[in-house]
């Protein structure tokens, strides 16, 4: 569950769907790149309740050769209930070769 035992979405919740959002909107503009959180900052303005829809609405609001850096708005049901902002460092990447064997299968 999603919710703390008041009914309320948990903020936690809150700040992963922003920092993945954020990430994504950035490395969807990079090529070839992935972006590493380096710092994450979410202000909480109001609540989410179970049952709620919750959407983010993230950006880039800059990106550069080794940093990027985005914004996100989160609602629910319409209300904004929180804002963020995150620092990415952009590494680049290079598809790893899939050993015989393990079509299909994924390893870290």
């Amino acid at each position: 569950m999603h919710c703390n035992a008041r009914g309320l979405l948990h903020g936690g919740v809150i700040s992963a769907l922003a920092d993945n959002a954020m990430g994504l909107a950035c490395v969807m503009r990079m090529e070839r790149s992935s972006a590493l959180t380096v710092n994450l900052s979410v202000d909480f303005l109001a609540v989410g309740r179970i049952g709620q829809w919750v959407e983010v609405r993230a950006a880039p609001a800059r990106l550069g050769r080794t940093l990027a850096f985005a914004d996100a708005s989160i609602e629910a049901d319409g209300e904004m209930i929180a804002r963020a902002a995150a620092t990415f460092r952009v590494v680049e990447v290079t598809p790893l070769p899939t050993p015989q064997g393990t079509a299909g299968r994924a390893q870290c």
